[in-house]
Parts: structure tokens; sequence; C-alpha cells
């Protein structure tokens, strides 16, 4: 691997463009169409410590994806065609408890489903069933709440993935923060299980931007409040993530990389 090639990328809002230095943009072409922006490389950290990373805007470079519109599947293979193998994705969530107010910042270890109409896999052919019971890379979570220590992170919690583009409703709400699930958010799938079908370490920080419709009677989400709050944290989370991202080594000591030992692939990964 080259010194210019990523090993390590980070899935985030356009404001984390400023997060490299001498940035670069890739387009790249993938069996699934084009990920939703061209990649940017570039440099994070300085002298000894500079680390070659990836840039990639979920929603595109001008937020024209909604969550449900976002080319998952494009975006993971890549990444993982330009040598990424561990991935960053902070995201915005809805807190279902009321400990979890705005600003808080979350580090899930469980993933559930509530999504209904995404292609969620590589595998259209044959017989090949991918272990996903810790969703997130148990390494990289261990690195974010380390460098989230002086911002009280909440460390695991459940986060639950909706369709949207529509918020929940009080009902809904209710039914998810009544089933002990920490946080709700609209694009923490397929992406994850997209990463683990392609053997790559990932996780999430979630930043809490609001307390989702049911948690209490006061509680109605809006886009601009979430817009806003994850605004007024951005530079936090970029801090954040370049001491994480200094922090990672390359070597993968984890089961991520083994996650599809024993497997027969219907594809050939780049």
């Amino acid at each position: 691997m080259s010194v210019t090639t990523p090993d390590i990328a980070v899935i985030g809002g356009s404001g984390f463009y400023t997060f490299l230095q001498d940035a670069e943009t890739v387009e790249v072409e993938t069996p699934y169409g084009r990920p939703s922006a061209p990649i940017a490389i570039g440099t994070v950290g300085e002298g000894d410590a500079a680390r070659r990373v990836a840039f990639l805007p979920r929603h595109g470079p001008h937020h024209e994806f909604p969550a449900h519109k976002v080319p998952y599947r494009a975006n993971m293979w890549a990444l993982r065609s330009l040598g990424v193998r561990q991935v960053l994705a902070p995201c915005a969530v809805g807190g279902l408890q009321l400990d979890l107010g705005p600003g808080t910042f979350v580090v899930p270890d469980q993933l559930v489903d509530r999504t209904t109409a995404r292609v969620q896999t590589y595998f259209d052919e044959g017989a090949c069933h991918v272990s996903f019971a810790d969703p997130y890379c148990s390494r990289l979570r261990g690195h974010l709440v380390n460098g989230l220590a002086g911002h009280d992170p909440v460390d695991g919690g459940a986060m639950v993935v909706i369709e949207g583009p529509r918020f929940s409703t009080r009902a809904e709400s209710k039914w998810y923060a009544d089933q002990g699930w920490a946080v709700v958010n609209m694009t923490g799938h397929p992406e994850a299980v997209l990463a683990r079908e392609l053997a790559l370490c990932y996780s999430t920080v979630a930043l809490v931007t609001d307390h989702d419709a049911g948690v209490d009677e006061a509680s109605a989400v809006n886009q601009q409040d979430v817009f806003a709050v994850f605004a007024s944290h951005t530079d936090t989370l970029k801090a954040v993530l370049a001491d994480v991202v200094a922090a990672v080594g390359a070597e993968r000591d984890c089961a991520c990389s083994h996650a599809l030992d024993g497997l027969d692939l219907p594809i050939e990964l780049p």
C-alpha cells in the first residue's frame, strides 16, 4: 500500500471537508453506480503523525441525497476500492431516553433495522450469510469512546434506523423508547452491514440533536433544530475524529477483517 493510499475513511456531512489538509478529489466508478460524491483524499495531522484519510459526504456535496436515496452500496464499494479498510461514520440522531438530550455523544454497540425499501447486501446470489451479531467494530468503538472522554460519552446502546425521510410519529417513538433503544437515525443501515460484507472495520459516533417525538409531551423534532445542533458541534466532532484517526493503527486485530472467512462469495471484492 503506497503512502498516498488512505486506509481509513470518514463518512459524514459536508462540513467535514475542512477536516482534511491538501485534499484532492477522486472520481470512482463502481458496479453499483457512482458514490454520493467524488471522494476527497487528504492529510490529517502533522509531521510523523500525518495520515492519509478519505472523506465521503454521505448525502452528497449539497445534501442532494435524502437518507433513503443515498447510494450506500456504491459508497462503501468505492472506499474499499481505494484501499480503505476502516470507516468512522459520525451521524445525527434523536434521543429516545430522557437522559440522552441534545449535545450528548453516543457510541452505539447495537443496531435495529426498521427500514423498509433499501438494498442491504452485495450478495444477490447463492447462500452467503455474514455474521452481524455485533454490528460495530469493537476496536474502533473503543478508540471513539476514549477520544470523547472529555465530553462524557455514552458507551453503548442500540441505534434504531428508520426509512425516512419523515420523522417518527409519537407512537413509533414511544415504542422504540419502550424497547430500551437509545437513539434513532435514518442512515446507519444498510451502511454498517455493507461495511461488514466488505470486511471493513466500521463504527459510528452519534450526536443527539433532539429528543424524539415520543420521549415527552413537549418534544417534536424538526429539521431546522437538528441541523442547528449538529452544526454547533461539528468542530468538536472534527477534533475528536482527528485524534482518533491519529490513534488508530493500520493493523486490525479485531474480527472484522475475518468476517468473510469460510464464505463462498458470489462477488469478487475490490
